[in-house]
């Protein structure tokens, strides 16, 4: 360690930017618009570098948008980890996953006894929790199968691609069904019914309640219920697809969730299993990749190992944390910076922040900030080695596609964080701020009929990295042109004064 990086060691704070990423200026860069003198600064004056998020980078496919969910992962795990998307593609490519044992089982005995397939999920290619071409494997199966009952119950997007695009994506499923030679779109639902993860029973209920027993407003079929929404495809109303037929969940039918992604799915599909079973019914239920339900539902594709990363080193070394962030965030400086891991740890602290007004991102970009920086600065102020906190406003606000709210989240984020340098520098703390993935700068997509449309999903651009010393005399180590996030594991380690831990392919920065 040379003079210059001893400047830097010893207690912490690791800020994760949630949808902090970096482009060049453009009417649709929301980033660059906003008036954020303390991060310019920050970025201009000392050591930081841009980190690739998304790709191969971080194990997704070559040319995937980055997530919040793999972007803390390999914060975490300090390497590359194959996720999950990219392991069930791996699965079709090479035959498996349409011969998978379990899979052939279900269809076979549903074949057998006349019995029904549902097919669950968010029908986008945005590739941060479905992907709807994964649906032509599911479909060639059962047609090998003979299932000749095959409904899909379509979840619409509107956040990891463009608004406005469900008539092409549910154009797109009805091709599918087509060359495969099996499967109907049965109902139709927006995300934000069946996708919730802020705890809202009744959103969830009304996702249950159309699937399991068909309630919901009738449509010609699937594109007339997308195009009556009059809140994007995010709020496409429960539609029941009316020259369909009967195609509720029966006793003995047999239930496929095809979103790989756990977290936005998996309070719907407790839900709909309480419901079936409380009401009689019992189904045979799989998922495309692993989830954390309570149900015991089997995967097709299991899950990487995340073990060795960041948590466990802290965990050996005695190193104390605490992670602080708000609802929409918590589980990622908790669960998945942990390597998938919900168990508290002995050495964590873990401070949820909640608000008491019902969330609406554009009205209030500044969300529950003043609260979780208050709980940053508290920690900070402690003996504790190491703070973990997401600030998310930058990406929960640019979800939403709205420009001007989004670059209110951003000034109201660069706020925030000079409050948390002053208290750094204090405290005498260094500090890590990076972004997890691009969002926010940019705001605009180009739709299929060649359009520019407001977007609200992710990006592939990198994210800025920002070292920044215990105290402005510190003299700045120059960090290398281009990082990952695979590095902040190792460097934030070696801040600490510990060696990177032996599971992980990143490098200390500094």
């Amino acid at each position: 360690m040379t003079a210059s990086d001893a400047a830097f060691t010893g207690p912490g704070i690791l800020l994760v930017l949630d949808g902090w990423g970096h482009a060049e200026p453009a009417d649709d860069n929301a980033v660059h618009a906003a008036r954020t003198p303390v991060l310019d600064e920050l970025v201009a004056t000392q050591p930081s570098t841009l980190a690739d998020a998304s790709g191969e980078a971080v194990g997704l496919l070559p040319g995937t948008v980055g997530n919040s969910e793999i972007g803390h992962m390999v914060i975490g795990a300090g390497r590359p980890l194959p996720y999950d998307s990219l392991l069930v593609q791996q699965q079709i490519d090479s035959g498996a996953l349409r011969l998978h044992d379990q899979l052939a089982a279900v269809l076979a005995t549903v074949a057998a006894s006349g019995n029904a397939l549902h097919l669950i999920g968010l029908c986008s290619d945005g590739q941060i929790h479905a992907d709807v071409e994964h649906l032509s494997e599911l479909l060639a199966a059962a047609d090998a199968h003979q299932v000749d009952r095959v409904w899909i119950h379509a979840i619409t997007d509107g956040r990891d691609v463009a608004d406005h695009t469900g008539v092409d994506y549910l154009s797109r499923v009805a091709e599918l069904a087509d060359a495969a030679g099996t499967g109907r779109i049965a109902t139709v639902i927006g995300r934000g019914y069946a996708m919730d993860k802020a705890g809202n029973l009744e959103l969830t209920g009304q996702a249950v309640q159309l699937v399991a027993d068909g309630h919901g407003t009738q449509a010609v079929d699937a594109q007339q219920a997308v195009r009556a929404s009059e809140r994007g495809d995010e709020w496409v109303t429960p539609s029941v697809v009316s020259d369909v037929g009967y195609a509720q969940v029966a006793d003995g039918d047999a239930v496929v969730w095809f979103n790989f992604r756990s977290d936005r799915i998996q309070q719907f599909a407790d839900g709909l299993l309480d419901h079936l079973a409380a009401t009689g019914r019992t189904v045979r239920s799989l998922s495309l990749a692993q989830y954390d339900t309570r149900a015991d539902i089997p995967a097709l594709v299991q899950r990487a190992d995340a073990s060795g990363g960041l948590a466990d080193e802290l965990t050996a070394a005695g190193v104390r944390s605490v992670r602080i962030a708000e609802a929409e965030k918590f589980e990622h400086v908790t669960y998945y910076v942990n390597g998938r891991d919900g168990s508290v740890r002995t050495v964590e602290e873990h401070q949820r922040i909640t608000g008491e007004n019902k969330p609406d991102y554009v009205a209030r970009p500044e969300m529950n900030l003043d609260r979780v920086t208050d709980a940053v600065l508290a920690a900070a102020r402690t003996e504790v080695d190491l703070v973990i906190a997401n600030l998310a406003n930058i990406d929960v606000v640019g979800h939403t596609g709205n420009y001007t709210a989004t670059v209110k989240a951003c000034e109201h984020t660069d706020a925030a964080v000079a409050r948390i340098v002053n208290t750094a520098r204090e405290s005498g703390r260094w500090l890590l701020l990076v972004g997890d993935h691009g969002n926010a700068e940019k705001m605009t997509k180009q739709a299929p009929d060649g359009t520019t449309r407001p977007y609200g999903g992710h990006t592939t651009n990198p994210v800025p990295l920002v070292i920044v010393p215990p105290l402005p005399s510190a003299p700045p180590a120059p960090l290398p042109e281009r990082a990952t996030l695979a590095d902040v594991a190792p460097t934030v380690l070696h801040l600490l004064g510990h060696k990177p831990g032996s599971a992980m392919t990143g490098r200390p920065l500094l």
